[in-house]
């Protein structure tokens, strides 16, 4: 089949599912009556979407960087703890059940605690996008550090690579699946933690113009929000996903994340 046919069925897929899903919205918001204020039409949302697009640009952006910076920071500080989890066996027994209880607390819960320890600017909304964005990182990465095949680990051996050729040609490249498949579900929880800082305290970014919108009952406009903060996640993820073709793309994938 020629690649161009094959691109455009795929395609169609998902446009047609928009499609359907629309007219049903549509035609519950008409056989149901149902007032602005509780569920606009798909066509009002796009009309408040037209007519509030700079602010929609303009808070976007806000929680873009939030999300993007607390990602990246992730990355930094996750890969090489994952790294001394993987590789030192004090270290695992030290810091892994820690990481593990600092997962399991509600990061709503933690916000609070940022706020008044970092204010209510970038840093503590880059703050909670980190924290949201490690785990899945860290875990991830430890996996595929272990998962590395023995033959390959024998072959290097036997050609008395170095441990740190044994890391840098052998492990960390077979674990790099592994690494983007953390990568991709921390960066759209990281949308998710920069959403939640600003939920709590901001003066700007999605999530803060979402909740004026609710509090204005102005629900086009909030839904409207909901779709930007969409758009925002799938455009982070495929970000991850160009990344993983021109660093990984030449791996076999891993197994999903459980």
């Amino acid at each position: 089949m020629n690649p161009l046919v094959s691109a455009l069925k795929r395609c169609a897929y998902p446009v047609a599912g928009l499609v359907l899903a629309l007219v049903l919205w549509q035609a519950i918001c008409v056989l149901a009556a149902l007032p602005t204020a509780v569920l606009p039409t798909p066509w009002q949302v796009l009309q408040a979407t037209v007519q509030y697009w700079p602010a929609l640009v303009e808070d976007g952006w806000v929680t873009f960087k939030a999300t993007l910076y607390g990602f990246i920071l992730a990355l930094v500080l996750g890969i090489p703890l994952a790294v001394a989890v993987s590789t030192f066996r004090l270290i695992n027994l030290m810091f892994y059940p820690l990481l593990v209880a600092l997962q399991s607390v509600p990061k709503v819960a933690l916000a609070p605690l940022l706020l008044v320890w970092l204010g209510t600017g970038m840093e503590s909304k880059l703050a909670i996008a980190w924290l949201v964005a490690f785990f899945p990182i860290v875990v991830d990465t430890a996996a595929g550090l272990q998962s590395t095949p023995k033959e390959l680990l024998e072959l290097a051996r036997s050609l008395r690579a170095s441990p740190w050729q044994l890391f840098a040609k052998v492990r960390f490249p077979a674990a790099l699946p592994f690494v983007v498949t953390g990568a991709k579900v921390a960066v759209t929880l990281a949308v998710i933690g920069a959403v939640i800082g600003e939920f709590v305290g901001s003066s700007e970014g999605l999530g803060f113009l979402l909740l004026s919108a609710t509090s204005q009952i102005n629900t086009p406009l909030a839904f409207a929000a909901l779709f930007a903060l969409s758009a925002l996640g799938m455009a982070t993820y495929f970000m991850v996903v160009l990344a993983e073709r021109a660093i990984a793309g030449w791996l076999p994938p891993a197994p999903p994340a459980h």
